[in-house]
């Protein structure tokens, strides 16, 4: 085989002889820039360097440290192997069909890749693949042609790239565990274990961004408040990697906080956007922190440039809560405010991040459009509605961003599960005759609820001691409201000041001032709040005895 008449065609030796042609200029034809004339001798003495057309080709491919094959046919049939390729695959006998001579190329990929070279006539390339002689190779299939046979045969040159690969591997490696170490931070500071009101059924799910994407600072919360009432947080820290789930620990550490104040939705974001601009100016935040309260009925919430609650009642019908929205925390300067949506017996609410309906191709509202649709079929425990959302939006194991879903449900109860759930409240007018009444009221609705006689007793001292503090303390219009669910008992005394009581140690010799300390030791928990309308609520709660 002529290797001499091969070696013109391969890529670049045409062009490169005739760049040489080009760069020849004859003696006759030389300007005023000519070579001086001491240089011009020192070249006639100079021994011409031959032209790489006439090179021997085989001696040039034996000593290229590259490994070097030619095959020829449409079965591959070896033709030449460089002494490099001996080297790291042993010798290969000439005029064998590749498949079986050459089962390195076999175990590679790379015969297809010889066929398609055949039929188009084009150059391909195979990066950085592992051969069996444990060396990474990227390998360059070139097709070799003859009096314009297209059939020929392919020249396979490989570079050894073993030292590229290795660092590459290093490298993805050290991205991985730096990846482990923020996706384990991430799922350490998010909840464990969602707290499970009497009221609502929840469940939500995290799933990271892909191996290719940065974990992120999605997180998301459910704190009960006490009387029955219930905050649900979900919120994205802008940003990637460890300093972003670190600043989202942060947060919601402060929510958590901030939620054990009682304060309405809104003055909780005031609170997080000082807090978020100290933590780090250059990280900003989005949240939506709601609040449920059973006896409303509705869920009242504030957002700092999240996305919108979307709630699905009783019928199907969705709707979303778009206002009010403040921007993002850390920005400063602005007045959140509360807005509410209804959230009735047999709804179900949906907090989410943008990872759900975010997609490059797409605007944002049309992800959020599809959401609801998908969220109008939904139905199911929580935990089925979250699981058929996030499959709906087409979360994979390698999506390119997180994702954080928060699904709530408000049971419509009936039947025998209905009467463990009961409402019962008085109007308070005030006067002397106000006390012995809610004292009265208290145990008839007590007694109908069949209470044991120890915890009845109980729920009517201490409606008792909230009611006489309301007199003393507060003003009209004062109500006593008592609540029973399947797991405690609740007692609530509002009236329309909003100064808040506080528990104190009274000496021996005051009249007043042990009864909110009655009512800390009986109870199974207490607190205050106050009222969005003005005035406050001081409540109590027993836990019930099982069975």
């Amino acid at each position: 085989m002529n290797f001499t008449r091969w070696s013109a065609r391969l890529p670049g030796t045409q062009r490169r002889a005739a760049a040489r042609t080009d760069s020849a200029v004859s003696p006759d034809r030389r300007g005023d820039g000519s070579v001086p004339a001491a240089r011009a001798e020192r070249s006639a003495d100079a021994v011409p360097a031959p032209a790489v057309d006439v090179l021997p080709a085989r001696d040039v491919l034996d000593r290229v440290p590259a490994l070097v094959a030619l095959v020829h046919g449409p079965d591959h049939r070896i033709g030449y192997v460089n002494d490099a390729y001996t080297a790291a695959f042993g010798t290969r006998p000439t005029g064998a069909p590749a498949r079986d001579a050459l089962p390195e190329l076999a175990e590679l990929g790379l015969l297809p890749l010889l066929d398609q070279v055949l039929r188009s006539g084009r150059p391909r390339t195979l990066k950085s693949r592992k051969a069996v002689d444990g060396r990474s190779y990227t390998f360059t299939c070139t097709p070799v042609t003859e009096d314009g046979d297209r059939d020929a045969g392919v020249l396979v040159f490989a570079t050894d790239v073993t030292d590229h690969a290795e660092a590459a591997e290093r490298l993805r490696a050290s991205e991985r565990r730096q990846r482990e170490t923020a996706v384990t931070l991430q799922r350490s500071l998010l909840p464990q274990e969602l707290e499970q009101p009497d009221d609502l059924r929840i469940a939500a799910t995290y799933q990271p961004g892909g191996t290719e994407a940065a974990v992120g600072g999605d997180w998301y919360d459910v704190i009960t408040l006490g009387g029955g009432r219930t905050a649900l947080v979900i919120g994205d820290v802008m940003g990637r990697g460890v300093r972003a789930a670190a600043v989202m620990g942060q947060l919601r550490t402060a929510v958590r906080a901030y939620a054990r104040l009682d304060l309405p939705p809104h003055e909780v974001l005031q609170l997080l956007d000082g807090l978020a601009a100290e933590i780090d100016a250059n990280q900003i935040a989005t949240c939506v922190y709601a609040i449920h309260d059973p006896n409303e009925g509705r869920l009242v919430y504030a957002s700092a440039g999240h996305l919108p609650i979307l709630v699905r009642d009783e019928s199907g019908l969705v709707s979303r809560a778009d206002e009010p929205t403040g921007p993002p925390l850390g920005t400063g300067g602005w007045m959140h405010s509360s807005g509410c949506i209804a959230l009735g017996p047999g709804a179900t609410a949906v907090l989410y991040t943008d990872g759900l309906v975010e997609r490059r191709d797409a605007d944002l509202d049309e992800g959020i459009a599809a959401l609801e649709g998908a969220l109008a079929g939904a139905t199911g425990t929580p935990q089925v509605v979250c699981d058929r959302l996030v499959r709906s939006a087409g979360v994979t194991a390698d999506h390119d961003d997180d994702v954080a879903v928060l699904v709530l449900q408000h049971p419509a109860r009936t039947g025998p599960d209905g009467d463990l759930f009961r409402n019962a409240a008085l109007e308070l007018l005030g006067g002397v005759e106000a006390a012995p009444r809610a004292r009265a009221f208290a145990s008839g609705v007590l007694t109908s609820w069949r209470f044991p006689a120890e915890l009845h007793d109980l729920g009517v001292l201490a409606a008792s001691e909230l009611v006489a503090n309301s007199l003393q303390h507060g003003t009209p219009p004062m109500r006593l409201r008592l609540r029973r669910t399947d797991r405690r008992l609740i007692i609530e005394v509002t009236d329309g000041d909003d100064h808040l009581p506080r528990r104190r140690r009274a000496e021996p010799g005051d009249e007043s001032g042990r009864g909110i300390a009655i009512v800390a030791t009986i109870a199974s928990n207490w607190g205050c709040r106050r009222t969005p309308g003005g005035g406050k609520a001081v409540w109590c709660e027993f836990v019930l005895p099982k069975g």
